[in-house]
């Protein structure tokens, strides 16, 4: 299970750890791409094969839909974990996280995300300001 925020260091070969426990749920290799909210999505190759079988179903006639699916499959790129635990980071991914010498690591549950730590901040900060909002919506959902 894939949970937990943990600060790294991305050294100045772009080489990120990936915390430990997570790396037994992950793999050797996993995927890496652009994610939503200025952040990138890490998956285990498992995980992303089933996300990418779903977004390649999608009806391409849709033009959001060819933007999602090219935002999300065109920007992934596979990585091999090195025997210390840790990923090379492409400066395009780096890039669209605004990334620079540390990371926020962020599991949730399925995925991990890879956050600017304070982007990281900011953007919990803002959802615990919803946290009540955001809980009784899911209760009227059924979620719990």
């Amino acid at each position: 299970m894939l949970i937990g925020e943990y600060l790294h260091t991305i050294d100045q070969k772009n080489r990120l750890s990936v915390p430990s426990k997570f790396r037994k749920t992950l793999g050797s290799t996993v995927i890496v791409t652009r994610g939503l909210d200025r952040c990138l999505f890490l998956y285990s190759v498992s995980q992303w094969e089933a996300l990418a079988d779903k977004l390649s179903s999608l009806p391409w006639g849709k033009a959001e839909h060819r933007s999602f699916i090219r935002l999300m499959i065109a920007g992934a790129t596979d990585v091999d974990i090195d025997s210390l635990g840790r990923i090379l980071v492409p400066d395009y991914l780096k890039s669209h996280a605004g990334l620079d010498k540390d990371a926020m690591i962020v599991g949730l549950y399925n995925r991990v995300e890879i956050w600017r730590p304070d982007a990281w901040n900011e953007y919990r900060e803002g959802a615990s300001k919803e946290a009540e909002k955001i809980a009784e919506k899911l209760g009227e959902l059924g979620m719990y």
